[in-house]
């Protein structure tokens, strides 16, 4: 009796296609939850499963924060995210994505433009050649006696008072 009982079990599991063995058994794959960080002006958190889109991500910040979706640069990872699943983007558990408004770039004015630039505005000044320095005390006398008294032409001595050269 115990034998019909288990085979009418097992012919009645095989024609229902349920299977009742752990090993067996298959449950409907869904997708896995997962949480993220996402980081704004606050941080938030956020339930999200592998299908999820980047642009879902920024319709979330645009409700809480609200920041425009399309005014809004998504990083993960030091990395900016475009659109696509985050799958694709190797966004695992726990990870946190860095949202920011984008900022405008363009053409600076002004003296920010030249920043760190100074070496190449400045123009190339050469050394000067140091002065001689002026003699001082003993040496200074010896050069006014000199300059006076020994400077001959033609070996004539010439006069204090001279204005010859």
């Amino acid at each position: 009796m115990y034998k019909l009982c288990v085979c009418l079990f097992l012919l009645h599991a095989r024609e229902s296609k349920r299977h009742f063995f752990p090993e067996q058994a298959t449950q409907p794959e869904k997708p896995a939850n997962m949480q993220l960080f996402v980081r704004a002006e606050q941080t938030h958190v956020l339930d999200v499963d592998e299908t999820t889109c980047v642009s879902d991500v920024r319709s979330f910040v645009e409700s809480v924060e609200g920041i425009p979706a399309s005014e809004q640069y998504v990083t993960f990872a030091g990395r900016p995210l475009v659109d696509g699943p985050l799958s694709a983007f190797d966004v695992t558990e726990l990870a946190t994505l860095n949202v920011a408004p984008r900022v405008r770039g363009g053409k600076v004015h002004g003296s920010l433009a030249r920043a760190g630039k100074v070496k190449g505005q400045t123009p190339k000044v050469e050394k000067q050649e140091d002065k001689k320095k002026a003699k001082t005390g003993r040496a200074k006398r010896r050069q006014q006696y000199n300059n006076r008294f020994n400077s001959t032409a033609n070996n004539q001595k010439r006069s204090p008072n001279s204005n010859s050269a």
